[in-house]
């Protein structure tokens, strides 16, 4: 039991993961006959609906309580499933009915038929707006995040020609190179000098 309340949690928190909930504020209200469209969380177009249903004439006595629409994929993503609020305004801008929707799979380009239920238009409305709550991609379009180019390489640095120095032992001179070792007979032992820059 355990382990499956363990997997069913892992299963929440990567759909979560990869939910990109979009940011209302950024919806425009459309005319009846036009589209409406959402963007996601980034702010960039994620969808559009127009509507299919053409008669809303609601009241308080009789609400229209179902319209259908046509959800379109305007990105590049492939959405696995997406959520949103279609919401009505009258004449006056008073909101007065809004529904939600929802589409199980939706491919770059691809548009799908769906409706609200539960949708309770009070009025016969002027404008109207969609809402995306839930953008969901597949798990290959979330990894695919855009890498910037590493920068350019360093040119190596160009290795400074060999300073040439001479070392003078009671008159007579050897001539050394800065990190090449030379080897001088002192006495009755040969020793390695080592001329090497201070770091």
């Amino acid at each position: 039991m355990r382990l499956l309340l363990l997997l069913i949690a892992m299963i929440l928190m990567t759909a979560c993961a990869v939910t990109v909930t979009a940011q209302p504020a950024a919806e425009q209200r459309a005319a009846l006959t036009e589209a409406a469209a959402a963007s996601d969380a980034r702010g960039a177009p994620a969808i559009e609906a127009r509507l299919s249903t053409t008669v809303l004439n609601g009241s308080d006595d009789s609400p229209v309580s179902n319209v259908r629409l046509v959800v379109k994929n305007t990105s590049a993503n492939f959405y696995t499933y997406v959520t949103g609020w279609a919401t009505f305004y009258d004449s006056g801008a008073v909101r007065c009915g809004e529904g939600l929707f929802k589409v199980d799979a939706l491919a770059p380009g691809e548009l799908s038929e769906t409706d609200t239920p539960g949708l309770r238009l009070r009025c016969t409305p002027a404008s109207w707006r969609i809402v995306a709550t839930n953008l969901l991609t597949r798990t290959a379009d979330t990894a695919k995040e855009v890498v910037a180019a590493p920068p350019p390489a360093e040119p190596a640095a160009e290795k400074p020609a060999p300073v040439n120095f001479i070392i003078s032992i009671d008159g007579e001179q050897h001539p050394i190179q800065i990190g090449n070792p030379i080897v001088l007979k002192l006495g009755n032992r040969n020793r390695k000098i080592v001329l090497r820059p201070v770091p």
